[in-house]
This record gives structure tokens, C-alpha cells and sequence, in this order.
């Protein structure tokens, strides 16, 4: 059986409490890191464990096990020196894949410079967002996680309904994977192969930009 990923995801401001409690959501182990003993009692029943910690403290990371998580999220937004300060102990420590958090251009090449394998911009990202829901009347959001792949949500294509995730072969057909179904109120997390598609299903897939491109013109 494959072992999912752990994330770790340090700062719990809007982008990282967003990224924190939507990864708890899709069924990963998450702990979240906030200086702000507030803002650790806020989230202390949204992920699977969350701590206070001065995260530009090398032993504080080496105790908290950092090293064993498979990503780490640096999310820290308004204190510029303890994001850099924070990316770089963890590259210092070997964390196997950064993402950390931009505020500009400048600061981005600076993070990219130490080491960080993901720089992300929210800010901006946000905007490719709004884009790509406006000129898809399918898609319903959307996150670049590179420039050839993406997590959509995406109302079901008609083509689809009735059939089971089997038939449908998506990831062969299109090099995709239905990781959930929003079904109403109800999220299934993941979708068996003989789950069938409702009429009004959401699929959150993840896969290449030109597979998703493609399984929206099944509508």
C-alpha cells in the first residue's frame, strides 16, 4: 500500500490556514506551526496536529521532527526575515520538497537562491485563478502547482454521468485522477472505481493542464 505524504505547513494566516485545512480535508496527515498561541488554539481541531513554535529556531524544527514531513509549506507572510530565516533551516535540515510563501519578485529569487523547490505568489496566483473560472464555464476553481499541472474543481461532463470511475478510464485517457467528489453536502475521499457519477458531481482532479483542457471539452 503507498504511504500518503505528510505535510507540514508553518504560518496560519489566510494562505496558510487555507492550505493547512483544505489538505486535512483531502485526508492527509497535516501539522500546522504558528508562533500565535491564538492562532494554534483557532485551528486546533481543523488539522492533525498543531503547535507553537519559533520556526527559525533549529533545534525547535530538529524536535519537531521537520525533517520527517515530505513537504513543508512556509506560509509566513508579514515577518519577511523569519520566512527566509525559516526556509533556510529547513534546507539546512534536508527537507525533502519547500514551498514557501513570496510577497514580490525580489524576495522570490531570494528564497529560490536558498534552495526553496516552490516559491509560490497568492496574490498573483489568485488572479490565474479568477482567470481560468471566467473562461470556463466548467472549471470551478483552480490551483497551478506547476506550469504543466493542476488541482481543478470541475462540474461533472455530461459524457461522464452514469458511468463508474472505472469505466470512464480518465487516467489513462487523459493522464488525470479523480482524487474526491463533492456529492451536496458530502465529500468521497477517494472515489472507489465502482463509484458512479451523480448528475450534479464535482470531481476534484489533479493532472496535466492539456488532460484537464480535454476532459472539459467532454461537456
Amino acid at each position: 500500500m503507498k504511504v500518503k505524504k505528510q505535510y507540514a505547513v508553518i504560518g496560519l494566516g489566510r494562505f496558510g490556514s487555507s492550505v493547512a485545512t483544505n489538505l486535512h480535508k483531502l485526508g492527509y496527515e497535516v501539522l500546522a506551526i504558528d508562533s500565535s498561541e491564538e492562532r494554534v488554539q483557532e485551528f486546533s481541531n481543523e488539522v492533525t496536529h498543531v503547535v507553537q513554535a519559533d520556526t527559525t529556531d533549529e533545534e525547535t524544527l530538529t524536535a519537531l521532527g521537520i525533517r520527517n514531513f515530505d513537504v513543508v509549506v512556509v506560509a509566513i507572510g508579514e515577518d519577511i526575515q523569519a520566512n527566509i530565516l525559516t526556509t533556510l533551516q529547513l534546507k539546512e535540515l534536508g527537507v525533502p520538497y519547500i514551498v514557501t510563501k513570496a510577497k514580490n519578485a525580489l524576495h522570490g529569487k531570494m528564497l529560490e537562491k536558498m534552495g526553496a523547490d516552490r516559491v509560490v505568489y497568492p496574490e498573483r496566483d489568485m488572479g490565474q485563478r479568477v482567470a481560468h473560472n471566467l473562461v470556463s464555464s466548467n472549471i470551478m476553481d483552480y490551483i497551478e502547482l506547476s506550469p504543466n499541472l493542476g488541482i481543478v474543481e470541475v462540474s461533472i461532463p455530461r459524457a461522464l454521468i452514469g458511468k463508474t470511475l472505472a469505466e470512464t478510464n480518465l487516467r489513462a485517457k487523459f493522464e488525470i485522477n479523480v482524487v474526491a467528489i463533492k456529492r451536496g453536502e458530502a465529500l468521497i475521499i477517494p472515489p472507489l472505481p465502482s463509484e458512479k457519477f451523480k448528475e450534479d458531481d464535482i470531481l476534484v482532479v489533479v493532472g496535466g493542464i492539456k488532460g484537464i483542457q480535454r476532459l472539459e471539452d467532454l461537456s
